[in-house]
């Protein structure tokens, strides 16, 4: 279960730390021309802020874990992702952006996993 639930973190920071360093280091235009069109519905601060958000789940989801330094964090990153993933579903069901709904399900589920895995399951 340990294995399991460290693969889906490692692949949960991957995705999340990409998407955020791309919310950070793009412009609100760059990003719409990549086909994220819900940046319409947000300023570019809080583009931004998503996007660190995202980071910081990232690192909240490996770093305390490897380094044994406050691992609480972990599961605590995870919760915290599931809100952004909420959020995000909201904002795609809204625009009705079925596709993108889907893809934060996954996320979610996949965070709701490892803060269950790592609050109950396999504790750090």
């Amino acid at each position: 279960m340990n294995t399991a639930i460290w693969i889906v973190q490692v692949l949960l920071a991957l995705a999340s730390g990409a998407a955020g360093a791309g919310k950070i280091a793009s412009t609100k235009d760059k990003l719409y021309s990549q086909g994220m069109k819900f940046v319409e519905d947000f300023s570019a601060n809080t583009i931004k802020a998503i996007g660190v958000a995202e980071l910081l789940a990232a690192l909240g989801l490996i770093l305390p874990a490897l380094t044994g330094i406050m691992p609480v964090l972990t599961p605590v990153a995870a919760v915290g992702l599931m809100f952004v993933q909420a959020g995000a579903a909201y904002t795609h069901l809204r625009r009705k952006e079925n596709g993108m709904v889907a893809i934060n399900a996954v996320l979610f589920i996949m965070a709701a996993f490892v803060a269950y895995g790592r609050f109950v399951a396999v504790p750090l």
